[in-house]
């Protein structure tokens, strides 16, 4: 249930106080004894907040030594792209990694602006830096600094290996190990030198992200098709790192574009609440863009409108004919276009998509006579096959994808908003159709799922016992009044563990996985008969989870 203010701006006792979060940063020590204060890599990095002792300066000095020590052994002797995001403390957080990282005489390459550096501009700068490069010892990797699209107060510490995507969890779990020993260690090992001498230093350079990835687009994009059909383009940064990035885009490639709103703010005190009533800078959640969407439907004149989180890594789509696009619909969209308009790439690719993602990809792909490559949560399992040229496309239901250039080689192996964004413009100046409108064709062929995903509580010992499920502990034959013809608990794309279980029928399916974060698991479930099926399958999904757990 929507909070009664979700949509509606913020008001001054939403707002954080900036100062009182970033001195909590620097003065309170975690706890290395509290399991909520110590260092956690979720599929996104570390997260957590300075007022509560999971986001500190000791914890970023920790991490940042740890990345030192997995960097030595794994012999990546190449520079370190370093970048942040816009929360506010992204900012200390870097310095105290640039401290750490100069101190150990890594050479590091910030934004050569002081500004702000986009997930997908980093991996970008890790994949063209080691494009060629063959001997790890010349390997360039990097470090975001961003929670993604998490509320003000949040701060975030992320790894990206010179392969360019997020760690996997055997380098996460042994960097967030190291890490830890240090906090239990009072730091102890770990080098530093102050901020001015680490700005000085001799392995601290600057890198100009966005000219170099602005610059880039035109290989992955069709921005001259954009430029020539007039295709009027309305941008949100909503105050996040690619704010100086559609400005660029628009002037270096001379495309109809505004920046609709360029305000930077710490508080984000210009966003419109989600819907508990938090500011989260979330760009598929119709609440959190509200004030775009309103700007659409009072007539802005934009053809496309879109919006990214505050690392430009998720993308948000509005058109003047649907609204807000559902992520699912967007991806099954842009799926059917680009495998239909890159002749270049490799006709034996595949697509890729996570499990919970919408079976409407599933039969877009049957259409396209490709192959489907399911996988678990977590866009890392799409790094492989960007990077060889056997998966072209990665897709999360979470408005997380990128794709490869046209010639088929790797453009970013991280969550690209920015690239979603101008495909959408792509999309409308080549077909002369909103992609609404083509999600609108592509119900028509294959049908009109119902999509949603909802919470259930669970204990610790539950949500255990559902990471560790097999197939077997599932005696269910029927779902939702069909048979079931799949019992998954790895994926089937690679044989990954998805650490849940997902179960199908010929019309519907659902998935269920525990929350890393709350005493809950969460029922992503689907059905092509409608919204009161999709509620009987949520229904069911639930009295069959918790029968298997406990519950």
């Amino acid at each position: 249930m929507a909070h009664e203010r979700a949509g509606t701006t913020a008001q001054p006792q939403d707002l954080i106080d900036v100062d009182a979060l970033v001195a909590a940063y620097f003065d309170t020590a975690p706890d290395p004894d509290d399991p909520g204060q110590k260092v956690a890599f979720g599929t996104s990095g570390h997260r957590g907040t300075s007022l509560n002792g999971s986001f500190n300066e000791n914890h970023i000095a920790a991490i940042t030594q740890a990345i030192v020590d997995y960097r030595n052994g794994q012999g990546i002797g190449g520079p370190l792209f370093l970048g942040r995001d816009t929360h506010a403390l992204s900012g200390p957080a870097q310095d105290t990694a640039l401290e750490v990282l100069a101190a150990n005489g890594v050479h590091v390459l910030i934004d050569s602006r002081d500004r702000f550096t986009p997930t997908p501009a980093l991996s970008h700068a890790i994949l063209a830096h080691n494009r060629g490069r063959t001997n790890p010892a010349h390997h360039a990797d990097g470090v975001v600094i961003t929670p993604s699209h998490n509320p003000p107060q949040d701060g975030g510490f992320k790894y990206n290996p010179p392969h360019g995507g997020p760690a996997d969890s055997d380098a996460t779990g042994w960097i967030a190990g190291r890490a830890n020993e240090y906090l239990s260690g009072g730091l102890a090992g770990v080098n530093r030198v102050p901020l001015k001498a680490a700005k000085s230093a001799e392995t601290t350079d600057g890198y100009d992200f966005l000219d170099r990835y602005v610059g880039d687009l035109g290989n992955v994009i069709d921005l001259n098709v954009i430029r020539s059909a007039g295709v009027r383009i309305g941008a949100d940064p909503m105050g996040g790192a690619s704010v100086d990035y559609w400005a660029a885009i628009g002037e270096r490639h001379g495309l109809d574009l505004t920046v609709v709103n360029d305000a930077v703010d710490p508080r984000w005190s210009f966003m419109t609440l989600d819907w508990d009533g938090k500011i989260r800078m979330d760009c598929s959640s119709p609440y959190a863009m509200a004030s775009l969407i309103s700007r659409v439907e009072d007539g802005a004149g934009f053809d496309i409108a879109t919006g990214n989180d505050a690392d430009a890594d998720r993308h948000g789509i509005v058109t003047p004919d649907a609204g807000l696009m559902n992520p699912n619909h967007f991806l099954a969209v842009a799926i059917d276009y680009l495998y239909r308009n890159r002749p270049d790439w490799p006709q034996g690719a595949g697509v890729g998509k996570t499990l919970v993602s919408s079976s409407m990809i599933d039969r877009v792909a049957a259409s396209l006579g490709r192959e489907l490559v399911e996988v678990p949560v977590g866009f890392k399992w799409f790094v492989p096959g960007l990077l060889d040229g056997t998966g072209v496309f990665g897709g999360e239901e979470s408005a997380g994808a990128s794709f490869v250039r046209f010639d088929g080689s790797p453009w970013s192996t991280d969550k690209d908003g920015i690239l979603l964004c101008l495909l959408a413009s792509e999309i409308q100046a080549v077909t002369g159709s909103s992609p609404s409108d083509h999600y609108r064709g592509l119900t028509a062929e294959f049908g009109s799922p119902s999509y949603a995903r909802i919470d259930a509580p669970a204990t610790r010992e539950q949500k255990a016992s559902l990471a560790k499920l097999s197939a077997a502990d599932v005696p269910a034959t029927e779902l939702a009044g069909e048979g079931i013809t799949a019992k998954l608990t790895e994926a089937p794309g690679n044989g990954a563990a998805i650490g849940g279980l997902k179960v199908t029928t010929e019309n519907a399916w659902f998935a269920a996985r525990p929350s890393g974060t709350e005493d809950v698991y969460k029922i992503y479930a689907e059905s092509f008969r409608g919204d009161e099926h999709l509620a009987q399958v949520q229904a069911e999904a639930k009295a069959l989870v918790d029968s298997v757990i406990g519950g």
